[in-house]
């Protein structure tokens, strides 16, 4: 988290998405994969996996180059957010300070993810996400 690459991650994942075939709709997926006890003590300087993402009707048509990621099922908070990405981090911190301690639930080890249309802007305060937080 301290060393934030998103925006260069989805730059170069824009650049080749027009390589993938047979997408699965139109929405975008930022997915975070958290290794196991990461939240316990919090270092922003903890590395974790973050991924561009569109879902494909079957794997075998990840371009090369490319890999590929099944999330697992699961249940799973699902929270809307709308504002520009600048916001998104005081959003989050509501949902694992405030919402999930005050809940029946307690966090699973499954990739987070979010879910955006294919027109979101990070710059947009009309911009909408939907959050996946993985739960037990």
């Amino acid at each position: 988290m301290a060393n934030q690459q998103t925006q260069k991650l989805w730059k170069e994942f824009g650049s080749e998405r027009k390589d993938i075939r047979r997408v699965v709709g139109t929405d975008l997926y930022s997915v975070e994969v958290y290794p196991e006890g990461y939240f316990r003590k919090f270092d922003p300087t903890k590395p974790f996996e973050k991924w561009a993402a569109v879902e494909v009707s079957e794997v075998k048509l990840v371009p090369e180059g490319m890999s590929q990621l099944i999330l697992p099922e699961g249940l799973y908070a699902m929270f809307y957010f709308q504002g520009a990405a600048e916001g998104a981090s005081k959003f989050y911190q509501y949902i694992y300070s405030e919402w999930l301690p005050g809940s029946a639930f307690s966090l699973d080890v499954r990739p987070h993810f979010a879910v955006m249309e294919e027109q979101y802007d990070p710059m947009d305060h009309d911009s909408e996400e939907t959050i996946w937080i993985p739960v037990k």
